[in-house]
C-alpha cells in the first residue's frame, strides 16, 4: 500500500522533475528505493508575499527495508485506497430518460453506461457546436436564443464558465468525477490541483467527446427537445411530452433541467409537485486588471511559475446579519451576458484554459433569505429575480447591455475612473443604486469597503461593477427522499444544481452519479 507525504514545500521557481530527489532527501533514504511517485495534491501557499511556495502532497512506494522506519514516522501516512469499482452488469428493458446534459444529466449517463444500461437524453438547447454560435451571436449583436443560450443546451450552464472543479467532499466519486474528465480531454493535472479548472474552450470539446461515448453505448440524444409535460399513472411517471407536440413513454426519468429552467418548475407546480423555497444569493459582477489582483496576492506582478491570482473574500455584517462575499471568481477570464429571457440582464463569469485575459472578474454577492422573495409559494424566488433581471436590463438601456458603475463611484469615494469592462454584448454606465433590492447594495457597499482592507487595492479606480448576478444558485428545492426520487411522483429523480441538490459542476456531477447508482439497484431486484 502507497505511503502519503503531505507538505513539501518548494519554490516557484523549482521544477517539478526535482520532486523525487526532494522527496528522497526529506524521507532520508536513496531515491532508488522509492517509486510510483505520484501528485495527489498541488497548491499555492502566499500567505507571505516574500516566501511564496508551491505545497505537493505526493503518494509514494517505499522499498521493503524501508517501509516499517516509514510506517512509523508520525508525519506519514498510509494511503487508503478508495477506488470507485466498476458496477456489476444490470439487464434491464426499462425505459430511462435524462432531462438536461449539464454535469448531473451526463454524468449520471455515463454511470448508466458503465452499468450496460441505455437512456434516451434530451436537451433543450442546442449541441455544444451549435450552441457557441448562438451565444457569439448573443454576445456580438443582443439577439438571444431563449433555448439555446449560455444557461441553456449541451454541457450545461458551466460550458460557458471558467470550468472550476473544486469540491469540498472527500467523496472518491469526486475523484472518478476528475478521472472521468481528464479521459474525455480535459487536463490531466486537474486529478491533484488544489484549484482544478478546465476553462471553457477546452470543456466544450469535453462534452463531445462525452456525447460520443455516450452515442456508441447505444444512448439516443436528442438537441432542442424541450420537456413540457409528463403524464403521471398512478402515482409514477408513465411519460414526458416534449415540444408541446410527441409524447415518449418513460419507467424513471431523470431531472437535471439547470437552475434557469423556470417553466419547468412552473410546470412541476402545475402537477403539484412538491417543490420548496430556498435561499440563494444576488449581487454585481466585479472586474480589475489582473495585474493588480496578482500584486495584491503575490506581492509582485506575478512569476512565470506561478498560475495568475485568484481571491475569495467574505463580511459578515453584525447589524443585519447578512453576508457579502465572492463567487464564481475568474482570474484571467471575462464577464459575459448570461440571459435566458427576454427582457432581463444576467451576468457571468467565463475564462479559457489558459486564462490569459488582461482582467480578473469576481461575483459579489449578498444572501437572500425566503422572507425576501417575492410572493408565497414555492417560486417566490425566481419571481424575485425576474424583476431585478427586468430593471438591469432597463438601467442598461436595451439590447442586453448590462449597468455598470467605477467602484470609487458605487461607493460614494473620490477619485473614480470611467467604468470599463469586457462585458459583451456591452455595457452603459449609470448608478447602480436601484439595480437590486437596497438590503443588496448597503451590504455590498459595507462588504466592499472591508474586502479592501483585506486587500490592499482592491478598491480601486480600476475596477467596475457590472450588474447583476442573480444564477447564482437554484432558489428552488425540488423535495425528493433518501432514495432520490420526488416525494410526490415515483420513478422521477431531481437532480444536480436545478434541483437544489448540488452547487457547481463536481458536486451536481456526483448527485448525477448517485441517482444512476439507485436507478440500477432498482432494476437489478427486478431482474
Amino acid at each position: 500500500m502507497p505511503f502519503i507525504y503531505r507538505n513539501l514545500l518548494v519554490s516557484p521557481h523549482d521544477n517539478e522533475e526535482m520532486l523525487p530527489a526532494l522527496l528522497a532527501d526529506r524521507l532520508s533514504v536513496p531515491l532508488v528505493s522509492l517509486s510510483d511517485i505520484r501528485i495527489i495534491r498541488k497548491g499555492i501557499d502566499a500567505r507571505k508575499k516574500s516566501h511564496i511556495k508551491v505545497v505537493y502532497t505526493l503518494s509514494f512506494v517505499a522499498a521493503d527495508q524501508f517501509r516499517a522506519r516509514l510506517a512509523a514516522d508520525p508525519s506519514i501516512e498510509w494511503q487508503e485506497e478508495q477506488r470507485v469499482l466498476a458496477p456489476a452488469p444490470v439487464s434491464s428493458a426499462q425505459r430511462i430518460i435524462i432531462v438536461g446534459s449539464g454535469p448531473a444529466g451526463l454524468f449520471a449517463a455515463l454511470r448508466l453506461a458503465e452499468y450496460g444500461l441505455t437512456a434516451t437524453v434530451i436537451e433543450r438547447g442546442e449541441a455544444v457546436e451549435q450552441r457557441a454560435l448562438s451565444v457569439q451571436r448573443f454576445w456580438k449583436e443582443g439577439i438571444l436564443d431563449p433555448e439555446s443560450n449560455v444557461q441553456f443546451g449541451e454541457g450545461g450552464a458551466g460550458t460557458f464558465s471558467d470550468g472550476k472543479l473544486t469540491c469540498r467532499s472527500k467523496d472518491p466519486l469526486a475523484s472518478w468525477v476528475l478521472e472521468q474528465l481528464a479521459a474525455f480531454g480535459a487536463q490531466p493535472e486537474i486529478r491533484y490541483l488544489a484549484k482544478p479548472h478546465i476553462g471553457t474552450d477546452r470543456l466544450r470539446s469535453v462534452v463531445t467527446a462525452i456525447r460520443r461515448e455516450l452515442l456508441m453505448k447505444g444512448f439516443t440524444v436528442r438537441f432542442s427537445c424541450k420537456l413540457t409535460g409528463m403524464r403521471i399513472t398512478n402515482g409514477l411517471v408513465s411519460a414526458i411530452t416534449v415540444n408541446e407536440c410527441e409524447e415518449i413513454p418513460c419507467d424513471h426519468l431523470i431531472l437535471a433541467s439547470g437552475h434557469s429552467a423556470r417553466d419547468t418548475f412552473e410546470m412541476l407546480e402545475r402537477l403539484n409537485v412538491p417543490l420548496q423555497r430556498k435561499p440563494f444569493a444576488m449581487g454585481l459582477r466585479v472586474e480589475h486588471p489582473q495585474e493588480l489582483i496578482n500584486r495584491i496576492q503575490y506581492g509582485v506582478h506575478k512569476f512565470s511559475a506561478l498560475p495568475v491570482a485568484d481571491y475569495a473574500v467574505t463580511w459578515n455584517s453584525g447589524s443585519s446579519g447578512r453576508s457579502a462575499y465572492s463567487f464564481c471568481m475568474c482570474p484571467g477570464g471575462v464577464v459575459v451576458g448570461g440571459a435566458s429571457e427576454a427582457g432581463g440582464v444576467v451576468t457571468n463569469g467565463m475564462s479559457g484554459q489558459l486564462r490569459n485575459s488582461r482582467f480578473a472578474n469576481s461575483a459579489l454577492v449578498v444572501n437572500v433569505r425566503e422572507d425576501d422573495f417575492e410572493g408565497p409559494g414555492a417560486l417566490g424566488g425566481i419571481r424575485l429575480q425576474h424583476r431585478w433581471e427586468q430593471r438591469a436590463f432597463e438601467l442598461g438601456g436595451g439590447r442586453f447591455h448590462a449597468p455598470a458603475q467605477n467602484l470609487l463611484d458605487f461607493l460614494h469615494l473620490p477619485g473614480k475612473g470611467p467604468a470599463t469592462s469586457s462585458y459583451r454584448p456591452g455595457i452603459c454606465e449609470t448608478e447602480l443604486d436601484t439595480v437590486l433590492p437596497p438590503f443588496i447594495i448597503e451590504t455590498l457597499r459595507e462588504g466592499i469597503i472591508n474586502f479592501g482592507k483585506k486587500m490592499k487595492g482592491f478598491v480601486t479606480a480600476d475596477a467596475t461593477l457590472i450588474g447583476i448576478e442573480s444564477r447564482t444558485s437554484s432558489p428552488v428545492r425540488i423535495l425528493r427522499d433518501s432514495g432520490f426520487e420526488s416525494v410526490g411522483i415515483k420513478r422521477l429523480y431531481p437532480a444536480g444544481e436545478g434541483a437544489g441538490y448540488a452547487g457547481g459542476i463536481m458536486s451536481s456531477a456526483v448527485d448525477g452519479i448517485r441517482i444512476a447508482d439507485s436507478i440500477a439497484a432498482r432494476l437489478k431486484v427486478k431482474g
